[in-house]
């Protein structure tokens, strides 16, 4: 088990504005404070990735979505539940609510609550991340920390040593407005 002194040591990487891979759910991902422009824009560079895309937010638990969810009708939020936490994304409404380095051009931004325990964990301590599979645009998506490696050599400020979560597939991206699944897990 990954001691308690690793998760606030890679916390505090996050916090000074690094860019971390860690183990998600089904591949490695990459992520960063998504409140730190410099952070966002450096993963973006190293995923050859443009801005406009937008980029999906994982957290801990719902509550640390509530800035976001706080005022959607009724019906969106019972779509939510209970599928988190879980392998479920959804396209949520901004609202303007978030820097345009984190949504690019969508009026809607992709949250997911992780079950990943090691994912759990840092995000109680930094709050969302962004995460997005590590890999270069164009590439398969890491499913082990050497090829992270191999991707990124010397790139990345820490890299959160752990398991995948077992699944086969990434998560399935929903949109919250309509239900249509826009990717299928």
């Amino acid at each position: 088990m990954i001691g308690d002194w690793r998760v606030q040591q890679v916390a505090r990487v996050v916090r000074a504005g690094g860019v971390i891979a860690y183990p998600t759910e089904a591949v490695w991902g990459v992520g960063c404070d998504p409140w730190d422009e410099d952070a966002v824009l450096r993963l973006l560079a190293l995923k050859e990735r443009p801005v406009e895309k937008g980029l999906i937010l994982i957290a801990d638990t719902v509550e640390q979505f509530d800035f976001l969810l706080d005022d959607l009708p009724e019906r969106w939020l019972d779509r939510l539940s209970g599928t988190w936490p879980g392998p479920n994304t959804w396209l949520v409404p901004h609202r303007g609510r978030l820097p345009e380095w984190i949504t690019g051009r969508h009026d809607s931004v992709a949250l997911r609550v992780t079950d990943h325990p090691l994912v759990k964990r840092l995000c109680a301590l930094t709050g969302p991340l962004v995460s997005t599979s590590a890999n270069p645009a164009g590439r398969p998506a890491a499913r082990s920390r050497l090829r992270v490696e191999q991707y990124f050599p010397q790139q990345l400020d820490a890299v959160f040593n752990g398991a995948l979560g077992g699944r086969r597939n990434p998560s399935v991206i929903r949109d919250l407005r309509s239900g249509e699944v826009i990717r299928p897990a």
